[in-house]
């Protein structure tokens, strides 16, 4: 288990970091199946500092992992991080990276079979609706 609470599970001989994800890498499968995607990868990965020295020692690199990358038949990408929840470190670093890179398509989604669309919504669109039906 790892410190977010979320169980690690196997898939095509490919370890993932939560099930959702997991789920994210069939649904994928799935759309690339049936011709909705032309292909997709696993965990492009963003340098948003680059290493450097400071007073005599070298800093390690900071980076950004996303989950997927997919490849739309438009010649469209889209960079997808799916998301059980959001952490401060981690919404700074997604902002970070899209600052840094403004034309490229990048999401947050979560799993949602009460609100998503085919299981899946946007991650800040779940939270809204959430914190919404809370209020009720």
């Amino acid at each position: 288990m790892s410190k977010y609470k979320s169980e690690k599970i196997t898939i095509d001989g490919i370890t993932f970091d939560s099930k959702d994800e997991a789920k994210y890498y069939e649904y994928l499968k799935i759309l690339k199946a049936r011709g909705k995607i032309q292909n997709f990868e696993l965990q492009p990965k963003f340098i948003l500092i680059p290493s450097f020295k400071y007073k005599g020692k070298t800093e390690r690199a900071a980076t950004y992992t996303l989950d997927f990358l997919v490849y739309n038949f438009d010649g469209t990408e889209t960079y997808i991080d799916v998301k059980g929840y959001s952490t401060q470190q981690g919404e700074f670093k997604f902002k970070l990276l899209k600052s840094q890179h403004p034309n490229m398509d990048f999401r947050w989604i979560a799993r949602s079979l009460k609100y998503g669309k085919d299981g899946w919504i946007d991650y800040k669109e779940l939270q809204k609706k959430r914190r919404k039906n809370k209020r009720k």
